[in-house]
């Protein structure tokens, strides 16, 4: 492999990358670039997994991960990082064990902290590239935003049922986020995974193109996938390059904002002022046999994993199901967290003058945990 291998590699490096050393267009040289590099990897679920655990495999030298998650076990069926053992873990610091275990020549930080219009400058100006694995459209706008701040190439991956999609944002000052979505679209017409789907194996092919493009990057070799988005159909396998113009917004981006207000998120989110019961007081409510109907907004399969013996209204058919739900009573309004079912009742307190309805605070995970620790979840 030659002296400058030998000089900058340890014995164990060698073997290790023994498969990058003999590459074409890659060798010891980029190899030296991927272990003097430092990624920073925000979200460590289903896209994050892949992207950890190939980036940590390359030899990237230091590897920052930013996740305030915890692991849940409806994660499982995508995120291969984690197992059984790590339900109600830190995801950011089981991340960085795991790929750690995997590479222990690698530096890893793990910070378990929601990225917010505060934080993101700090977090973020450390990265040489920032890879974008979350799941939701205030980030991935707030993250843009920050890597054309600070002048970083976004590697941007997102995922929904059966497609996926890749492309590099802001490099070498190319076109960013902002020129492929100029406005964010009405939160109430996109469902996210856990009311839509998506298919788990999906997540991987998504991530790890986000890793090939990363490694691109950062070495050289090929030519990144900028000023483009990849779209790619997991049912056909189809794949299609479309071309981003440059819509020149990266003049309008001056500094960090409220991306929540900026993706009228607030507007669907449960307010202050909505009533809510707590899981104790729905139990004390039960055991007294009071009289109150209990509206559970999931889908039918969450429904048969678990349930609180509610009538299932799943929320998309709540504006054709009004006449169901009682207007002379208390009426409790519960899904998985306390989310769909908080929309749900701000919804039909807004458009159909409903005075009775509670949210149920923390959802049936909530009633799992304090109430009934032996119920499943997922």
């Amino acid at each position: 492999m030659g002296n400058k291998v030998d000089q900058n590699f340890s014995k164990d490096e060698q073997i290790r990358y023994s498969r990058h050393f003999v590459l074409p267009q890659f060798g010891p040289d980029a190899q030296q670039k991927l272990k003097n590099s430092k990624v920073i990897v925000v979200g460590a679920g289903g896209l994050g997994s892949p992207v950890l655990l190939y980036l940590a495999a390359a030899g990237v030298g230091r590897i920052k991960i930013i996740d305030n998650d915890l692991v849940s076990l409806s994660n499982l069926q995508r995120q291969v990082l984690f197992t059984t053992e790590d339900l109600n873990q830190s995801k950011a610091e089981t991340a960085a064990h795991k790929i750690k275990r995997l590479n222990p020549t690698i530096i890893v930080e793990s910070i378990g902290e929601r990225i917010t219009a505060t934080n993101a400058l700090s977090l973020l100006s450390d990265g040489e590239v920032i890879v974008d694995c979350t799941d939701n459209f205030p980030t991935r706008y707030l993250l843009n935003d920050a890597c054309v701040l600070l002048n970083k190439p976004l590697v941007y991956g997102s995922v929904f049922r059966y497609e996926g999609q890749v492309a590099v944002f802001n490099f070498l000052l190319g076109v960013n986020y902002r020129d492929f979505y100029p406005n964010p679209p009405d939160p109430n017409a996109v469902p996210n995974c856990e009311e839509g789907g998506v298919l788990g194996v999906l997540t991987g092919i998504i991530g790890c193109i986000q890793a090939n493009e990363t490694l691109k990057i950062l070495t050289g070799f090929g030519e990144p996938l900028a000023g483009r988005v990849l779209i790619f159909d997991s049912m056909t396998l189809d794949s299609t390059l479309i071309k981003i113009p440059d819509r020149k917004s990266r003049d309008t981006i001056k500094t960090l904002i409220n991306y929540d207000e900026f993706c009228k998120i607030e507007q669907t989110k449960p307010t202050k002022s909505m009533k809510e019961v707590t899981v104790q007081e729905l139990k004390e409510m039960m055991d007294k046999n009071s009289d109150f109907q209990l509206i559970d907004v999931r889908e039918p399969h969450e429904y048969d994993i678990c349930n609180l013996g509610g009538e299932l209204i799943p929320q998309g058919e709540i504006p054709h199901s009004v006449a169901r739900i009682s207007k002379d009573k208390k009426v409790i309004v519960q899904c998985r967290s306390g989310a769909r079912s908080g929309n749900m009742v701000q919804w039909l307190e807004k458009n159909h003058g409903f005075t009775n309805l509670y949210n149920l605070k923390g959802g049936i995970l909530a009633w799992a945990k304090e109430i009934d620790t032996s119920m499943p979840t997922y």
